[in-house]
């Protein structure tokens, strides 16, 4: 076979495989948004199902066979120098998923899929209902599959190293807290400074905003924003997401309490963040492995940038407020939009995490992180995980919560075995404002394109920059690529100085 054969074939085995995985995520997002709760053991069966068959087409063999015939190897992913970029990348990132998939027993996969399922189940209801106890079994099966995983996967050492690599390729432990330690001690100084001030007024946030018209006036700014709505649908879920079932069919969820419109608003803003990156991949990368994200940081600065550095900005409520007003008129009478920017902007440490305003969002997120890596350890049980969250929670944001529901069972994240992910929402927040940076350079009357409500400009900018080349380039690399600089904390400190010492007075 010829060079370019055995790439077609390649491509062929990839593209079963990406059906099989939006068939399961089709699956889930159902799971999360209109499943019956009688339906559960079954789903938990049928994801099972799935999960095997995918798991057989990403060990098949011929996939093997086709990437060393190509020159890819683990010790030299990209292959064969002759080949074009786009195709180097593309086994870059196959033979990364073929060797992960290839250490994992067929059993093992099938068990930790099923356990899934009921793991995200028995979470709703204890959320619901206040009880820990009633997922501590499920979460335990979780850790242990991961650490499983994460063993086979060569990480025998420090296990929850293959987890930070999984979502953040090339991420350590020691490269997480050479990050969140700096991170942190900025970040508890600036929200101390801000506390000796004068709060915000923010009364008229919490008065009684109906639900249906918080529901209109979301997706009316989701469509403004570039959401395309015959490629994607919004939906109702206990827990905000984003999933992708197929290259015309990105999903997002939201939820909504009569008493915060921020909460849904917000999420609403966050989640097309998501979409926006999903639907702007290169048609070319279609049906693809590299029609992803470069990782999970990245595309959380796409939605982190949209709901803050965007959607909290004094151009974009000057632009959007009066429209937010006319619909709640009785809410907002006599507030004007410089009150509203500030509302949305008040700064004060809060038990919910997708609740917090973007100063102390990061230590959320330190807190989860600090708490997964003890557990990895085994420096933590998980009986004893409620009391330490609290405790943490005491010591970064100085509250502590009166319930397990608005304290360790807040996200849905563990109960999906998605650990190691958390660490991405932060580094997601300096990457975005890295690249706002950058933006702002190159289009320095952005402020007057977003107050005018032309966010296809910025859209535009992300399209090109960072969207259209999806898997194509690590993390690092298109963070260099789009800035000239190697990540870091810098932009991200310097953004909300400038922001909030005008806001406080500091």
């Amino acid at each position: 076979m010829s060079k370019q054969e055995l790439l077609d074939r390649l491509y062929a085995l990839d593209r079963q495989n990406r059906h099989w995985a939006h068939i399961s995520a089709l699956l889930q997002w159902d799971q999360e948004t209109y499943l019956p709760p009688a339906g559960v053991e079954d789903r938990s069966e049928q994801v099972a199902l799935l999960e095997a068959r995918l798991h057989e087409g990403q060990t098949n063999p011929e996939l093997g066979r086709l990437l060393g015939a190509l020159g890819s190897t683990a010790k030299n992913p990209l292959g064969d120098e002759t080949l074009q970029p786009v195709d180097r990348n593309f086994l870059r990132v196959l033979r990364k998923s073929y060797d992960r998939a290839t250490c994992l027993p067929a059993e093992l996969v099938t068990a930790a899929a099923k356990a899934e399922a009921l793991s995200q189940a028995a979470w709703v209801q204890a959320r619901k209902q206040n009880n820990f106890a009633l997922f501590a079994p499920h979460l335990q099966t979780m850790i242990d599959f991961a650490k499983q995983k994460a063993r086979l996967w060569g990480f025998e050492e420090v296990p929850y190293n293959g987890l930070l690599d999984l979502h953040e390729s090339g991420m350590t432990v020691d490269t997480i807290d050479g990050v969140f330690t700096p991170l942190r001690r900025e970040l508890t100084a600036l929200t101390r400074k801000i506390a000796t001030r004068r709060p915000a007024e923010r009364d008229f946030l919490d008065r009684d905003y109906p639900v249906d018209q918080q529901d209109q006036f979301g997706r009316d700014l989701m469509k403004a924003l570039g959401f395309e709505v015959p490629r994607g649908r919004l939906d109702l879920s206990a827990h905000p997401f984003t999933t992708t079932v197929g290259s015309d069919d990105i999903r997002i969820t939201t939820r909504y309490f009569p008493k915060n419109i921020l909460s849904g608003l917000f999420s609403i803003i966050h989640e097309t963040g998501h979409a926006l990156y999903e639907m702007g991949f290169d048609p070319k990368l279609r049906g693809t492995s590299l029609a992803d994200g470069a990782s999970m940081g990245i595309h959380e600065s796409q939605s982190r940038l949209w709901e803050n550095v965007i959607g909290r900005s004094l151009p974009f409520w000057e632009g959007q407020f009066p429209r937010l007003q006319d619909r709640f008129s009785e809410q907002l009478k006599g507030i004007s939009a410089q009150a509203f920017y500030r509302g949305v902007n008040d700064v004060h440490p809060s038990l919910i995490r997708v609740d917090a305003d973007e100063v102390t969002y990061s230590l959320h997120i330190i807190l989860r992180y600090e708490l997964e890596k003890r557990l990895f350890a085994g420096e933590l049980s998980v009986q004893d995980l409620p009391r330490a969250w609290n405790a943490l929670m005491v010591e970064l944001l100085g509250l502590e919560p009166e319930t397990d529901a608005e304290g360790v069972l807040q996200d849905v994240h563990w109960s999906m075995g998605a650990f190691g992910y958390f660490p991405s929402y932060a580094l997601g927040n300096l990457y975005g404002l890295q690249m706002w940076e950058t933006l702002k350079k190159d289009i320095p009357d952005i402020d007057d394109h977003i107050r005018s409500g032309r966010f296809d400009v910025p859209l535009g900018w992300f399209r090109d920059r960072v969207h259209r080349l999806g898997a194509q380039l690590l993390p690092l690399e298109l963070i260099e690529a789009v800035t000239g600089k190697a990540p870091g904390s810098g932009a991200f400190i310097e953004y909300l100085t400038k922001k909030y010492s005008p806001l406080y007075d500091l």
